[in-house]
């Protein structure tokens, strides 16, 4: 029985390879008739047969680089319902947009967004542009999200090439370079596949059929409607594709974050440059982050806040870790109690705990608020979070 059931695998496989070698190629035309049957709901996705809304692609497209659906859909209600269009998002101030971006990580993301919305009502009167080339001379607007946009709100043939349709290209045409060498190669596979009409919809249903069968693990081939076409599913080895270079590891950062408290409940914090890892969001007073930080000499970066009484600063338990794009860090955690009204030491400012909600404080810092105070992290605590 069990050799009857290897024999029947074997001639099956053998028959999808020999329709992969037959030279059937992938059509755009199976693929979005999947699409009009099985597209996914997505709150910035327009019904079927209307338009798309540029802003809304824009806004999500954003909101989506390294981040996954279910952690951007409550993010992007919010930001709809503050800033239902762009000329409102453009007049907003910069902190405001921080502080609701506050948790989805990425923040330079923020940053771009706010001035690519500035730009496009100071330079396109609020229009946004519709080619690739108008699209990418706009703030953290790279080449994926030029694609992207003009595809799906312009329905320009454009070819966006995100992880989902990495993987799609890599496995249907079996491509052996590892990524990101592979890049170039997946990009013109795409290019070419992009049909004259139904652009748009035919770039979400190539996101949709990464998205939901052709997953990284265990994908759905049988279900796949390109199935008779793909290369990888003929040789039995989908799930191996695309192949990868092993990613380095960062070298582990560490610090020190203090904690200060003051006995009319408020918490001394500071603004981060608003250039660089983290820009422009709220943090507490921190050592440098660094290889070679060394614990006993922590408390001399500790923010000088009395001048005529000495301030007991004491090392909690434990570590705050935490995992950044490049690099781990880990954060021992020092927490003081001072006099009420005490002075802000310059470049710093008193926060109410009550508010602490209210500022832009990235996914790190509440981790170090719910460190020092456990008890009130409810203030600060938005849920789960990103890097």
């Amino acid at each position: 029985m069990a050799r009857a059931m290897s024999l029947a695998a074997t001639a099956a496989k053998r028959q999808r390879g020999a329709r992969a070698q037959a030279g059937s190629s992938p059509q755009p035309a199976d693929l979005l008739a999947w699409y009009d049957r099985h597209r996914r709901k997505l709150p910035w996705r327009a019904p079927s047969g209307q338009r798309a809304d540029p802003y809304r692609v824009w806004l999500s497209e954003i909101m989506l680089q390294q981040t996954t659906v279910k952690a951007v859909a409550p993010y992007y209600a919010r930001f709809l319902m503050r800033w239902p269009d762009l000329a409102a998002l453009a007049a907003a101030p910069l902190d405001d947009v921080l502080k609701a971006w506050a948790g989805l990580g990425y923040y330079a993301r923020a940053r771009n967004l706010h001035a690519c919305a500035r730009a496009v009502v100071e330079r396109h009167n609020g229009i946004f542009p519709t080619s690739e080339t108008g699209l990418r001379e706009l703030p953290g607007i790279g080449a994926y999200t030029a694609a992207a946009i003009a595809a799906i709100a312009f329905d320009a043939p454009a070819a966006p090439v995100d992880g989902n349709i990495e993987r799609v290209i890599a496995r249907l045409y079996a491509i052996e370079t590892p990524l990101p060498a592979a890049k170039p190669e997946i990009s013109r596979f795409a290019k070419a596949l992009v049909p004259p009409r139904r652009s748009g919809d035919f770039a979400q249903a190539v996101m949709d059929l990464g998205a939901t069968l052709c997953t990284p693990k265990r994908p759905a081939c049988a279900l796949c409607p390109w199935n008779e076409s793909c290369a990888a599913y003929a040789r039995g080895d989908a799930e191996t594709f695309p192949r990868r270079v092993p990613k380095r590891e960062g070298v582990l950062r560490r610090g020190a974050a203090f904690v200060a408290r003051r006995g009319d409940d408020f918490v001394l914090v500071r603004t981060r440059p608003a250039k660089g890892l983290l820009g422009g969001m709220t943090e507490v007073p921190t050592t440098p982050w660094s290889q070679d930080f060394v614990a006993a000499q922590a408390l001399n970066a500790a923010p000088p806040l009395a001048a005529k009484t000495v301030v007991k600063w004491r090392r909690l338990p434990g570590i705050v870790r935490h995992v950044f794009t490049h690099f781990p860090l880990e954060l021992v955690v020092y927490a003081a109690e001072v006099r009420a009204r005490t002075a802000a030491p310059k470049g710093t400012r008193w926060v109410a705990v009550a508010k602490l909600g209210e500022e832009a404080l990235p996914s790190l810092m509440r981790k170090v608020l719910a460190h020092a105070l456990p008890s009130d992290r409810s203030n600060f605590e938005h849920g789960k979070d990103q890097p």
